[in-house]
Parts: structure tokens; C-alpha cells; sequence
């Protein structure tokens, strides 16, 4: 029997749930198997391990995709999942697996290599606009100096004078005094008081640190330069893994090519003698049966295999007359019936109404799964069962290599085998023909039979603009031109927060939270580092071709640009407006710009396309003061976007601070997904402080009131907390640290000198995303909807009917 379709759920909530669960479950196997497969040394084994890895993170996008369309949000909350299901938050991050840079690592190098060349040819990058300097005489240049050596003069003079003024005051003090006169013992008990009474406060402080630290009171934080004895170690056993990974599979690529080669000595003449034996053998039965020689298949076709393909079929028992005729009455009955029921659901349908517009929810067949089920029945036959005791540095196994060597080498056997007895058959016929006279009628018309068919409609290729050009060439011209650019080494890490704990509480009291740096970093991921990093999952996943980073100034966007670069070894192409502006002027200098940077993302994939403040490309009116013609590339990006296929591993991403400003429908059209980035919350607020402190040096001691900085900076992101710190920690005050420990209210000065993002800039995005977007729209639309049917659910449905 099949299997039955899966029964439409039309419970939204409930369909959610299901997904939400089974996202979860598939994150938890996708982070066991990304560490399997990064532990593991056996080349074979890390195939099949792979191939599965590949395809859960496809499915994982699959759900991602649905839950997008079920929920009608970017973000997807999951705490109560986490919650019901004993996890822990960390346990939701998605892993970037590391091959995605390790496999390619010789490529990567090769193109850095070829971007530093470049680079140093070019020279130093400075700013070469001297316009605004102002050019000054000997003269003037020598009274600057005098006046500042006199000063710095006077300021030494005027010190030294003070310290001799304080060296006579004490001197003046001591004589108006006289001689101390303290007898000895007292002298010693009162030393003996101050350093037991200092020991002793000492001890007490270090034991009340060390309790507070073990209850996990207070945050044991050590200076990023301090590196245990455990991670270094850590790291020599992965760097030998991964030589041991490399050598592995460079003896399993040569084992590939010399067991073929030995298969065909040893065993090569005995395959083409058991072919040509069977394929002589069926020309006799089949003359004997029908008088005549077979026609032999054709290449297309499958050769002679088809021919025993078709005999390992076995045929269906044939069925009584009665049985036969019993069956064929029944099917006639069922048709009928199930006509009849089809018009009863209609008439139904047409009395209920809207009640059966909504067919429910079914999960749509999935590209992934099936190969998910082949890696597991793979490692069922082959591997579970295999004794391995022999081979316990993990080797590739050889027979297994013979077993697939064989297949492939009968198949190419086969092929000469063919043209051989298709050569042996036409003589036989040939011979027969002479013996009985007859003629050659009737050969004419199957050759011409199977010419036709063969003529097909040419699709548009597009036109080759640099056909005489390498993409060296090409490249090297980008990157002399600054489109392509070197992308900071930024890991998605960086980019730090706290997990969100009541978002799904908020959702149920139909309130929108606001997703935290956790939310941002898994859907960043979800759309662009794991499409980019996997070419089998980039084709068969939800394809997202345009991502659009939407937030206020400082919380992060061009971070999370060269995060997704650097964790995929992606080239990054600047096409930010004021970057292109005085470059391949024109409508022809455009298309020859716009046609080099695509053809090198995609010969070079993968690749970012990054287009700052993209707003501008999709303005109502471009101010007049901005010359750098925003709007030349408005036409000629989604017709581009338009031409990237699942198998381009290219993505065009831009980032905006006011999308206010552009129209929004191109604008919503260019940009499949809007990704809107909020200012960092409480939790984060204090993560990115105590990060942010001991990675430029600063010591968090108890006179650092960490909460209080947190609650201070409310309204301040990311880029200003990094601002602050990196102002207040000079050089200078990192060597007073051990003496003069850092307090709060050092870091007031330069915070009040950066603009918060206020609450009405907040309301503004947030009414951008719910009334011009896409996504926003259908969500406002089922806010509105649900609201008036909790307000009259029964009242209208009756008002329609009677209007009926």
C-alpha cells in the first residue's frame, strides 16, 4: 500500500508548533554531525557523514522557510521549545561548519595571494585631496614651533618651581616640630597593627571573591592574552587533525586511480568475455523466438544493459478472468461513487462558505529528505556491522573501493563491448540477408525515425561583453578600481548578545519583541552563511538571491557583511554609490561594470555584492548637493537579479539607515529579505561591556559597576559602547589599572558626546517594516483580521449569509 498523504492541518498554532519542534530537533543532529564530521579522519566514512550533514542543513532552511510563512516573521522565536525540551540556549546556535572554509583553503589562499600582489602594486591607499591644506611659509612654520617650545618650557619651569616650594613647606613643618620621640615598642606594636589588620582584611576579601566566584556570583573573566595550557593544546591536536584529514584523502584520491587500474589488468578481459558470451546468447533467443536478429539498443537507451534490465523485471501474476472482470465492476462502482461524493462536497461547500476556504497546512515534499534517508541506509549496510578492529588509524577501506571501481569499470567496458557487437550483429545480419536474398527495405525510415525529436529551442545566452579576457585580468581591473575589496577578518561570533527568554510570552500577549544579537546572528545565518557555504544546498534550498540589512547607526551592519565574507570565503564587491561614482562613467561604462563584477562572482563564487546606504538607489528625489548619481544602477540591478540561478553562489546585500527615504515598492522588489537590526537590549548591553573591556585591555574589578553601565548606555548601540571603551582605555590608562581601577563614571564624558538611537527613530523603522514591507503588510493584515473576529466572531459571518 503507499503511503497516505499527510491530513492538512488547519490549526495555524498547532502546524507551528510541529515545525518549531522538528526545526529544533534537526538543529540539535545538525550540530552533532557538523562535530563528526569535523573529528573524523576516515575519507570514506566522512562522505557518507557529509552527504547527510549537506542535506540537514537544507532541510533546516526548508523549516525556516515555513515558519516564515506560517508565523508571517523574519524572526523566529523558540524559548518555549528550549524550555519543554531541557535545553539550554547555546544549544539552539547554529554551527558554521568548518569546512566550509577548510576545504577551499588552498583556493582561498591563492586568491589572497593575488589580491596582495595587486594591492602592492597600487601602493599605500591614502587620501590624496590636499585641497583642504593649508600651505604655510618658513616663517610661520618656525614662530609655531617657538611659541610652543617657550610653553613647553614654562609649564617645566612652573612644575620644578612647585616641587621646591613643597620641599620647603615640609622642611619649615619638621623644624617647627623637633625630633619624633616614640619609644621602640610602640613603635613595633603599632607596625604589627597596621600589617595584621591589612593580611587580615587581604585574606577575607580573597576568601569572599573565591565563594562568590564558586556560586557563580561573579564573573571570572580572565585577559584575553592569558591562554590556558588546555585551549593551546586544544589547538595542536585540531591543526594535526587536520593534516591527518589531508594526507588521509590525498592516499584515498590516489587508491581511486590505482585499484581501477588493477581491476582492469586482473579482472578487465574476463568482464568482456561474460558480456559478449550473454549479449551472443540473447541474439540466439531472440532469433530462435522470432525468426530474426534483434535490433540492438541504442547508447542512449542503455546500451546491452537495458536489454537485461528488462529481464531481471519480473512480470505480475496474472489474475483470474473472474477476478479480473470483479475488479474492473468494483473500480467502475468507485468512480461513480466518488463522483457522486465530489458533487455532494461541493453542494456542501457552497452552503458553509468561508468556513472551508482554508484547505489547512501541509508541509510541501521536501529536496532534502530523501537524500537524508540514503546516507542513513547507507550507513546501515555498509557501516554499522563492519568490524574494524584491523584498522585502527582509520585508513580507507579497499575493498569497498573495488566494489565501486568494478560498477564503473563494467560500465565503460560495456560501452566498447557495445560498438563491438553492434559491429559482430550487423555482419550476422548481413550474412543472413546474403544466404536468403533478401534486400535492405525498411533501414531508411528507423534512422530517420531517430533523428527526429532532436531539434530543440535555443535559449537567450547572454552576451559575453569580455570574451577575450581571463578573470585574472578581470579581477585584478576590479580590484585596482576598488570594487573588489579585502574584507576585515570578522567571524559571525563577533557579533555578541544575549539570547532572547521572553519572546514568545510577549507573542502570546500580542505584543512584537524585539529579536536580541542571538535572533540577528541565527538569521543571518539561516539566509546567508549556509546557502553561500554549501553549493548542494544553495541549489536545492529556498534560493534567496538579495538581502537588505535594515537598522540605526552603530548596531552592526557592515560587521555582519564581512562576518558572512570571512566565514564563507566569499569575494566582496563594493558597489555602494559613492564608491562607483566617477567610475566607468556612462550607460556602456555602466553595463561593462556591472557585467565584470558579476562574471567574476560567479566564476569565483562565492561572492557579496555590497551595496552601502542602498537607499539612495531608490530615492524620489535625489538631493542636489549629492553628485554621485545614486539612481544609475536602479534599472539595471534587478534585471541582474532577476538572471542569478540556484547553481550562482552569489548574493547581493545592502544596508540602509534610513528606508524611509526610498520608494518602497522597487525597493521591496530588489530586496527579497528585510532583515531589520534592533539596538542591543539589557542582557546584551552587558555582555558587549564586559567583552568589550577585556578584549582592549581593561581590568573589570568591583568598582566597575557593570549592571549600572548597562542601564546607562539604554538607547546607545553597539558601535557607540565600542566608541567609549576605546576612548577611555588609551595606553596610558591601561598601565594605571593595577593601581587606579576603572569606575563607571569614566566612561560618561565620551558617551555624552555620541547621539543615542531615540524612541522615536525606534517607532519610525518599526512603522517602516509594518506599513511599506511586504511581510509587514500581511502581518498587519492578520493582526487586523484576528482582532475583528475576537470582537464580533459571530455577528458578521450571519450578516453575509443573509446578504446571500
Amino acid at each position: 500500500m503507499p503511503k497516505q498523504p499527510p491530513k492538512p492541518e488547519k490549526n495555524k498554532q498547532a502546524a507551528y508548533d510541529k515545525l518549531a519542534t522538528m526545526y529544533v530537533k534537526y538543529v540539535i543532529i545538525f550540530r552533532k554531525l557538523e562535530e563528526c564530521y569535523d573529528q573524523m579522519v576516515h575519507s570514506q566514512k566522512r562522505r557518507t557523514i557529509r552527504l547527510v550533514l549537506d542535506s540537514t542543513i537544507g532541510r533546516i532552511l526548508e523549516l525556516k522557510e515555513e515558519l516564515v510563512k506560517l508565523a508571517i516573521l523574519e524572526y523566529q522565536y523558540y524559548d518555549d521549545f528550549v524550555a519543554d525540551m531541557k535545553l539550554i540556549p547555546s544549544d539552539l546556535e547554529l554551527p558554521i561548519p568548518k569546512y566550509f572554509i577548510g576545504e577551499n583553503a588552498k583556493v582561498l589562499k591563492e586568491r589572497e595571494k593575488l589580491l596582495g600582489t595587486v594591492l602592492a602594486k597600487m601602493g599605500p591607499q591614502g587620501s590624496n585631496d590636499t585641497t583642504n591644506e593649508s600651505i604655510m611659509t618658513t616663517e610661520e612654520a618656525i614662530k609655531l614651533i617657538q611659541v610652543h617650545e617657550r610653553a613647553r618650557q614654562g609649564r617645566l619651569r612652573a612644575k620644578f618651581m612647585a616641587q621646591i616650594r613643597l620641599q620647603e613647606e615640609r622642611e619649615r613643618q619638621a623644624k617647627l616640630r623637633g625630633a619624633p620621640k616614640i619609644d621602640p615598642n610602640a613603635a613595633a606594636i603599632i607596625i604589627q597593627k597596621i600589617w595584621k589588620g591589612y593580611a587580615q582584611r587581604k585574606k577575607t576579601k580573597t576568601l569572599r571573591s573565591s565563594e562568590l566566584a564558586f556560586i557563580g556570583m561573579v564573573s571570572t573573566v580572565q585577559p584575553a592574552s592569558q591562554k590556558s595550557a588546555a585551549v593551546s593544546l586544544a589547538k595542536k591536536i585540531e591543526e594535526k587533525r587536520r593534516l591527518t584529514q589531508e594526507q588521509y584523502e590525498k592516499e584515498y584520491q590516489e587508491a581511486l586511480v590505482t585499484v581501477k587500474e588493477k581491476l582492469k589488468e586482473v579482472e578487465g578481459s574476463d568482464m568482456t568475455e561474460q558480456m559478449q558470451d550473454q549479449i551472443r546468447q540473447w541474439f540466439l533467443e531472440v532469433r530462435d523466438a522470432t525468426g530474426k536478429f534483434p535490433d540492438y539498443p541504442e547508447a542512449e537507451d542503455g546500451g546491452s544493459a537495458a536489454i537485461f534490465k528488462k529481464r531481471e523485471e519480473v512480470a505480475p501474476p496474472a489474475e483470474d478472468e473472474e477476478g479480473g472482470k470483479k475488479g474492473k465492476g468494483k473500480g467502475k462502482k468507485g468512480k461513480e461513487k466518488g463522483k457522486k461524493e465530489e458533487k455532494g462536497k461541493k453542494g456542501k461547500k457552497g452552503k458553509k462558505g468561508d468556513e472551508e476556504d482554508d484547505p489547512g497546512f501541509v508541509m510541501p515534499p521536501s529536496n532534502f529528505v530523501p537524500t537524508v534517508n540514503e546516507g542513513c541506509t547507507t550507513y546501515n549496510t555498509v557501516w554499522q556491522d563492519r568490524d574494524e578492529t584491523a584498522n585502527f588509524l582509520q585508513r580507507h577501506d579497499t575493498e569497498l573501493i573495488k566494489q565501486d571501481k568494478r560498477i564503473e569499470l563494467e560500465a565503460e567496458i560495456r560501452i566498447q563491448v557495445d560498438e563491438l557487437m553492434k559491429e559482430e550483429l550487423k555482419n550476422l545480419k548481413l550474412a543472413v540477408e546474403r544466404d536468403k536474398g533478401k534486400g535492405k527495405k525498411g533501414k531508411k525510415k528507423k534512422g530517420k525515425k531517430g533523428k527526429k525529436g532532436k531539434k530543440g529551442k535555443k535559449g537567450k545566452k547572454e552576451k559575453d561583453l569580455t570574451p577575450d579576457r581571463t578573470i585574472e585580468s578581470l579581477y585584478e581591473e576590479l580590484v585596482q578600481e576598488g570594487i573588489i575589496v579585502r574584507c576585515p577578518k570578522v567571524r559571525l561570533s563577533d557579533y555578541e548578545g544575549e539570547y532572547s527568554h521572553l519572546a514568545t510570552a510577549l507573542l502570546q500577549d500580542s505584543k512584537e519583541p524585539m529579536p536580541t544579537a542571538a535572533d540577528v546572528r541565527r538569521l543571518i545565518t539561516e539566509l546567508c552563511v549556509l546557502p553561500l557555504g554549501s553549493q548542494i544546498v544553495h541549489e536545492k534550498a529556498p534560493h534567496t538571491k538579495s538581502v537588505v540589512l535594515v537598522g540605526p547607526h552603530g548596531v552592526g551592519k557592515k560587521l555582519l557583511v564581512h562576518a558572512i565574507c570571512t566565514e564563507t570565503g566569499a569575494n566582496l564587491f563594493d558597489l555602494t554609490p559613492g564608491n562607483i561614482a566617477t567610475k566607468y562613467p556612462g550607460k556602456s561604462g555602466l553595463n561593462m561594470l556591472l557585467h565584470m563584477v558579476f562574471k567574476v562572482a560567479k566564476a569565483w563564487q562565492p561572492s557579496v555584492v555590497f551595496i552601502e546606504d542602498c537607499e539612495r538607489t531608490f530615492m524620489k528625489k535625489v538631493p542636489k548637493t549629492d553628485k554621485a548619481d545614486p539612481k544609475r544602477v536602479k534599472k539595471a540591478l534587478p534585471k541582474i537579479l532577476k538572471g542569478l540561478k540556484p547553481e550562482d553562489r552569489v548574493m547581493i546585500i545592502g544596508a540602509t539607515r534610513r528606508p524611509f527615504d526610498a520608494e518602497a515598492k522597487p525597493f521591496c522588489s530588489m530586496y527579497q529579505r528585510i532583515i531589520m537590526l534592533p539596538r542591543p537590549d539589557y542582557g546584551s548591553r552587558m555582555i558587549l561591556w564586559k567583552n568589550m573591556l577585556t578584549n582592549n585591555g581593561g581590568l573589570i574589578t568591583d568598582s566597575l559597576d557593570l549592571s549600572s553601565l548597562a542601564k546607562v548606555t539604554d538607547g546607545f548601540t553597539q558601535g557607540d559602547i565600542h566608541i567609549a571603551v576605546t576612548t577611555v582605555l588609551t595606553e596610558k590608562r591601561i598601565q594605571q589599572l593595577r593601581r587606579k581601577p576603572l569606575v563607571g563614571s569614566e566612561f560618561i564624558p565620551a558617551l555624552s558626546k555620541l547621539d543615542p538611537v531615540y524612541a522615536e527613530e525606534e517607532e519610525a523603522f518599526k512603522e517602516w517594516y509594518g506599513k511599506k514591507t511586504p511581510l509587514g503588510k500581511i502581518r498587519e493584515a492578520e493582526i487586523q483580521k484576528a482582532l475583528e473576529e475576537a470582537e464580533d466572531p459571530k455577528g458578521k459571518k450571519k450578516g453575509k449569509g443573509k446578504k446571500k
